[in-house]
């Protein structure tokens, strides 16, 4: 049953889900002591899309409705592959804090991709606002003076921005070809699906391959990766989007990056967070709430 506003479980519900995507960065660098950041994005992909696949059989709801939907979810698994590809590549190079700021402009994309291509989705004061915020947190957070690892948190910080364009591409993509046409279990299948060969190239191409034996933590990393994160977390997100409003979910999205920065960043890596960080954080933040502003 569809309803306006959130009780207490939903919320709590949220928080976890936030907490959870928060983690996922450090577990991939934790991982990656051992394996190589594509290489686990690749089996991600490949873990979760067949859990989603059988849940999808369980449910009796169809794979491919059609030819059309087969195509736009081959390009849209494409874009999600390429999306995913930059972000394992950006953590190998930049810090995981770094990443989750970067990462969340995708909303700053995402309303000028569909000023452009989504009709009624037009550019106004609150957008424009918050884009101008969120880009004045970004370049705050390249005007950082990293040292001798500034050249290669540089690379990192690129293809962060990168992830967050071909997410913003995603969601666009989405809304114009197939919101209308698919549910949105089978669209995040096709996500996951088609990104799993364009994955494991990459890796091929781009990595080194594994001569060392998995630690219970590089396994523990993937589990919680492709179970715990790609399959059970957005399960459970697409659960609460059918039984609430879009847009009070996604004000908690905002947590994320949040939780990205202090639990991934500081608690599990160790990493320092210094005050360009909290200061492209908070203005992007602010930046992105009145991207979402309505009116």
């Amino acid at each position: 049953m569809y309803q306006s506003e959130l009780r207490w479980q939903p919320v709590v519900l949220l928080l976890v889900l936030s907490l959870v995507w928060g983690a996922n960065m450090a577990f991939i660098k934790i991982a990656a002591l051992e394996m190589p950041t594509l290489l686990q994005a690749a089996i991600r992909s490949l873990v979760a899309a067949a859990c989603l696949f059988v849940w999808m059989k369980a449910k009796r709801m169809a794979v491919f409705p059609s030819r059309a939907v087969f195509l736009h979810g081959l390009v849209l698994g494409l874009l999600f592959g390429g999306e995913f590809g930059f972000i394992y590549s950006a953590l190998d190079y930049t810090l995981a804090s770094r990443v989750y700021v970067l990462l969340y402009t995708a909303p700053f994309f995402a309303s000028l991709q569909a000023h452009f291509f989504l009709e009624g989705d037009r550019l106004n004061i609150w957008r424009i606002a918050g884009l101008t915020l969120a880009f004045v947190g970004v370049a705050s957070l390249f005007m950082e003076d990293l040292g001798a690892f500034t050249l290669l948190a540089l690379r990192g910080d690129l293809f962060a921005l990168g992830a967050a364009f071909l997410w913003a591409s995603t969601t666009v993509y989405l809304k114009r070809f197939l919101a209308h046409q698919t549910a949105p279990l089978q669209t995040l299948f096709y996500q996951l699906f088609f990104s799993i060969p364009l994955l494991f190239i990459m890796s091929a191409v781009f990595e080194e391959p594994v001569l060392t034996a998995l630690s219970f933590n590089t396994w523990f990393s993937l589990f919680f990766q492709s179970i715990i994160v790609a399959f059970l977390s957005y399960l459970v997100w697409f659960e609460l989007i059918h039984r609430y409003p879009v847009s009070l979910l996604h004000a908690f999205s905002f947590f994320t990056p949040v939780f990205g920065v202090f639990l991934s960043g500081t608690l599990m890596l160790g990493e320092s967070v210094g005050l360009s960080v909290i200061v492209a954080l908070c203005l992007v933040s602010v930046g992105m709430i009145l991207v979402n502003r309505r009116g």
